[in-house]
């Protein structure tokens, strides 16, 4: 069994065009309501870790200085009263209908989320649909609470920060699926496009992913770790970061004949 660290992440998108998810306090109080460690051990079994910032820590400009929500039910109910829902509300809470390298089990994830929920008085509707539909609905805003993820193309941090949460990805049909446009962290990743010099811009992405962390357009759930079973008689294959079969250099170890 070969394994390595995913460049994925998997995250619950809060549509922040609508409400309660146009407040930051009610997604901040949200990521503190779900225990994220008890749907890692159930869900993703070993093959996973709790997700604290929007890419992987194995994609360069990782900023690990960031603390996570933690998991508190009663500030989250104290920061729901702040904002207006002392008894909580209704939302729905949409489940991918496929197994993603991201996402192992959508649907258990959502009823652990829903049960986790429903201590702070929200009370979450489980929806789905089939793949396409649900990509294109999340994409059109349809949802107030949705799960997707995402495995990197390219190794870049733009590919994650630019691609899942600029401005441009969240007009219609784009990838932004939280439609979070936020102008500090925009600026950053925009002014991160134009250098060449990696230091400087993993500065900035380190500082946008503390502007990230303190918007809260998703809670970050999970980045998973790849398996691949491989026969004993291969030789040469390596897992690929962005999740692909690479074939160039391998081969097959021959059997002497019986």
């Amino acid at each position: 069994m070969l394994e390595q660290p995913g460049l994925n992440v998997g995250y619950l998108a809060y549509n922040v065009t609508k409400k309660p998810f146009d407040d930051v306090r009610v997604r901040k109080a949200v990521n503190m309501a779900i225990n994220k460690k008890a749907i890692i051990d159930a869900v993703y079994l070993s093959a996973g870790v709790v997700a604290k910032n929007p890419i992987p820590p194995t994609q360069w400009s990782y900023n690990n200085a960031i603390k996570d929500d933690p998991y508190d039910p009663a500030a989250a109910k104290k920061l729901l009263a702040d904002a207006g829902y002392p008894n909580g509300f209704t939302t729905d809470l949409w489940a991918m209908p496929v197994q993603r390298p991201y996402n192992p089990n959508a649907k258990r994830i959502a009823e652990l989320m829903q049960a986790d929920l429903v201590k702070v008085g929200v009370i979450a509707e489980i929806k789905s649909f089939e793949w396409g539909e649900y990509r294109k609905r999340m994409q059109n805003g349809e949802h107030q609470m949705g799960m997707l993820g995402w495995t990197g193309d390219n190794g870049d941090p733009d590919n994650f920060l630019n691609t899942l949460l600029g401005c441009d990805a969240a007009k219609t049909n784009g990838s932004n699926v939280s439609k979070w446009c936020f102008q500090p962290f925009e600026e950053l990743v925009q002014k991160a496009k134009t250098l060449s010099d990696q230091k400087q811009r993993a500065d900035l992405y380190m500082k946008a992913q503390v502007i990230f962390k303190e918007q809260a357009p998703w809670l970050t759930m999970a980045h998973a770790v790849q398996l691949k079973p491989v026969r004993k008689e291969v030789i040469d294959f390596k897992l690929s970061p962005f999740g692909r079969h690479t074939f160039y250099g391998v081969d097959i170890k021959e059997t002497p004949a019986q």
